[in-house]
């Protein structure tokens, strides 16, 4: 089964392609997304990256959480589900 991994403070020039080939180095990617702003079209730093298995996602984390992406460091943890702001 897959795992979805964030990956914050990136650099606003990454691609989604960029990113996918980086994060290939610690197994295979099933996706890989950086969100955009709707209204700048610009990045907002951060993305979603899905590994093929949860052994990947863990060797992804070892080797990029807090290590240098494109002169950032970079946050990569295990993405959290959606939060439901309607609880509030």
């Amino acid at each position: 089964m897959s795992t979805k991994l964030y990956v914050g403070n990136l650099s606003f020039s990454l691609t989604d392609e960029k990113l996918a080939e980086i994060f290939a180095q610690a197994g295979n990617v099933v996706s890989a997304e950086i969100l955009m702003d709707r209204q700048t079209g610009r990045s907002k730093g951060f993305a979603f990256v899905e590994m093929e298995t949860e052994e990947d996602a863990k060797n992804a984390i070892q080797m990029f959480n807090g290590k240098d992406i494109e002169g950032r460091p970079a946050v990569v943890d295990i993405a959290r589900p959606k939060r439901d702001d309607r609880d509030r």
